[in-house]
């Protein structure tokens, strides 16, 4: 007898929500936010403390200099994604930013849910940047219908420990879970630890199906392979 599915552990980039959110509306947003958010909350512990080891590592250099610089560069450099971070945070707050999805995936999320599937996610963003995107979507607060928000604390997304730890973590037989990717080696890993899978090949996205993964271009294409409950 099949085990049912009975969670949905879902990726975000290029799975719910476009690649290019990040590239075209956040780090330009952050770009053009620097200077009246440092203006406004300079002397607030968390950007004093951002701007102190700014400053370290800049040495002789401006600070806010050295952060456009890391900025144009896209450098992985810890206080420049802390502030962003925070920068982010205010915009979602005051409703200056949305966090995208595509249209497709919040009905889906919703039906799933009224269902009694559980709903997860699983993305290289931190948990907070995970949930100020749902709370703060183009489809409003989603936040309540997740069961579980997991990042890169529990591992890599290419590992196939993380997804037993997120399976242990539900506490659910990793073969219950359904993991949503549009990367194929997450979905391997994902395999690989018992978890069923899905690549999420999105025109849009310019994803290219890898083979060994069923595949759907959306979520309600999601739906009608694994006999999920369909938007109404």
């Amino acid at each position: 007898m099949a085990v049912p599915t009975t969670c949905i552990l879902t990726d975000i980039e290029g799975t719910t929500s476009a690649i290019a959110f990040v590239k075209e509306t956040l780090f330009p947003f952050a770009e053009a936010e620097l200077d009246a958010f440092l203006d406004a909350h300079e002397e607030e512990p968390a950007v004093a403390a951002v701007m102190a080891e700014v400053g370290h590592i800049a040495r002789e250099q401006d600070p806010r200099s050295t952060l456009r610089i890391w900025m144009a560069e896209d450098a992985k450099v810890t206080p420049l994604k802390t502030l962003q971070g925070l920068i982010w945070r205010a915009g979602y707050l005051d409703g200056r930013l949305k966090g995208h999805l595509w249209p497709d995936v919040a009905p889906c999320l919703r039906a799933w849910s009224r269902a009694g599937l559980r709903l997860a996610v699983y993305s290289s963003g931190s948990v907070e940047a995970q949930k100020l995107l749902f709370g703060h979507s183009v489809a409003g607060d989603l936040t309540p219908l997740f069961d579980g928000f997991f990042d890169t604390k529990v591992g890599g997304k290419r590992d196939q420990a993380s997804y037993a730890a997120i399976a242990a973590g539900l506490h659910l037989p990793a073969g219950e879970v359904l993991f949503l990717s549009d990367v194929a080696e997450e979905l391997d890993a994902a395999a690989a630890a018992g978890m069923r899978t899905c690549q999420l090949v999105r025109p849009a996205d310019g994803t290219q199906p890898c083979g060994r993964h069923p595949e759907a271009a959306d979520f309600p294409g999601v739906a009608r392979l694994f006999g999920l409950p369909a938007a109404g």
